[in-house]
């Protein structure tokens, strides 16, 4: 067969060049809480000063979308001032270089401003205008609101540079005039300093903002500052009271560690209490208010004298004997009466009235030592009721099926057991012999137990002085 052979004098078409394609560089990116640093000042001398330090925040990468980083930029430092007297900010972006990555360029313009909002100002020079320019906004703010306490409070105590005499507490409305202006200059402290707090809802009239202000003497009249602040919601029960539940509470981190946290607190429950509210309670408390409010509620119960023959005949119930080694071990829980008496004097919830209990209890055995394993034992009761959301000395519910000559899914009793026995083999059960179960409960207990050693401490070493 012949083969077709192309002439050598005749050179083919030269081969297409191929196209290269370009990838962008990976951008491994730089976590915000690496390259932003925020700072809280209340005169222009201290911006840029290296005499002060920085706060800490909540966890910066959240408000940064996907995995918190920011990309595109190489050396990347972020300083961002906020002024004390007037809320605003200003945010002073520094870096060597931008690359457009696999990730893009962050937008940091826009990332800063779904923090910081309208507070945010453009350049440096305008930010130091408002120390003399927005000097008196908090006065002018606050110029309708009710003052509601004023001075030292009987037992508290603050560890700063501040006179008593120059603190004072405001209630505003959040829909009467300027209010809602000025928690708007707030939110950004909410979103830096609350964590997983989100801005109240300003058009709703039953939200209220307590504040505590220093006043401090200036040239011609005083200069004010926002110490701290709670935000209270008012809400209705049936069928004539409110109660009162505290939302968010900040006290602004210069100040922090001094005791005017505990301050405000304690005039908010004198207000619940003069205010006959049904109760008082916290939306999602973080750990280290709890402790403090548990202090203060701790000092509080322990000069109510109408729970003390409660506690005295809880003590003597537990000092009788061993009750490791008994079968069923009491509740140890107060009764109703006094669980409606501390309500209705003190405005202490059920809930958390429930936890100081056994904090009371521990108060008052003497020596402490000596009923320690008895007392775990009432603890690690408390803690397996908690986890299996049942008394275990309630008489239980249960759900029997029984012959029917009806439509069988329709048809069955419900009963009540007797000292709490289970009386049907179908009831479920939890198995509290798995060893992974045992070393939970066992955790949870020694948690339990070193939280309530923690106020006990702070308590017993200062009973009326707690400080955060």
């Amino acid at each position: 067969m012949a083969q077709k052979h192309q002439s050598a004098a005749a050179p083919g078409p030269e081969p297409k060049k191929r196209r290269r394609v370009g990838f962008p560089p990976a951008d491994p990116g730089v976590e915000a809480n690496e390259c932003i640093k925020i700072y809280l000042v209340s005169n222009k001398e201290e911006v840029g000063s290296a005499d002060v330090s920085c706060v800490t925040p909540v966890d910066l990468n959240d408000f940064f979308d996907g995995d918190g980083k920011i990309y595109g930029y190489q050396g990347l430092k972020i300083n961002v001032w906020i002024n004390s007297i007037s809320l605003h900010s200003y945010a002073d972006i520094t870096y060597q270089s931008t690359t457009n990555g696999d990730k893009g360029i962050t937008d940091l313009k826009s990332a800063l401003q779904n923090i910081f909002a309208e507070t945010i100002v453009d350049s440096k020079d305008e930010f130091l205008q408002t120390f003399s320019t927005e000097k008196d906004f908090i006065r002018n703010m606050v110029s309708n609101g009710e003052v509601i306490h004023s001075g030292v409070i009987d037992g508290s105590s603050i560890n700063a540079q501040v006179a008593p005499s120059d603190l004072q507490v405001l209630r505003m409305e959040i829909g009467s005039p300027n209010a809602g202006l000025l928690y708007s200059r707030l939110v950004p402290l909410v979103l830096l300093f609350v964590d997983g707090s989100n801005p109240i809802d300003v058009t709703d009239p039953d939200w209220h903002l307590y504040l505590l202000i220093q006043k401090k003497e200036d040239k011609d009249e005083p200069l004010y500052q926002i110490v701290g602040f709670t935000a209270i919601y008012k809400f209705y029960r049936y069928p004539d009271r409110l109660r009162m539940r505290l939302s968010q509470i900040l006290v602004l981190p210069s100040f922090q560690g001094k005791g005017f946290g505990s301050y405000l607190m304690e005039v908010v429950n004198k207000m619940a209490i003069a205010e006959n509210a049904y109760d008082l309670t916290v939306e999602e408390p973080s750990e280290k208010f709890q402790h403090i409010r548990t202090c203060i509620d701790i000092n509080r119960l322990r000069s109510f004298d109408p729970i003390k023959p409660a506690i005295d005949s809880a003590v003597e119930t537990l000092t009788k004997g061993k009750l490791s080694k008994k079968a069923q071990i009491p509740r140890f829980t107060p009764p109703l009466d006094a669980i409606e008496k501390v309500r209705e004097a003190l405005k202490i919830n059920k809930k958390h009235f429930l936890k100081c209990w056994g904090i009371l209890i521990y108060l008052a055995l003497d020596p402490i030592d000596k009923y320690m394993e008895d007392y775990t034992c009432v603890i690690t009761n408390h803690v397996r009721t908690d986890i299996l959301g049942k008394d275990i000395e309630t008489p239980k519910k249960q759900v029997v099926d029984v012959p029917t000559s009806f439509e069988a899914e329709a048809s069955f009793v419900v009963f009540k057991s007797v000292n709490g026995e289970e009386a049907n083999s179908n009831s479920v059960q939890v198995d509290e012999n798995k060893p992974d179960q045992e070393q939970q409960l066992k955790q949870l207990v020694e948690e339990r137990i070193r939280e309530i050693k923690l106020v006990a401490e702070k308590v017993s070493r200062n009973s009326s002085k707690v400080r955060i």
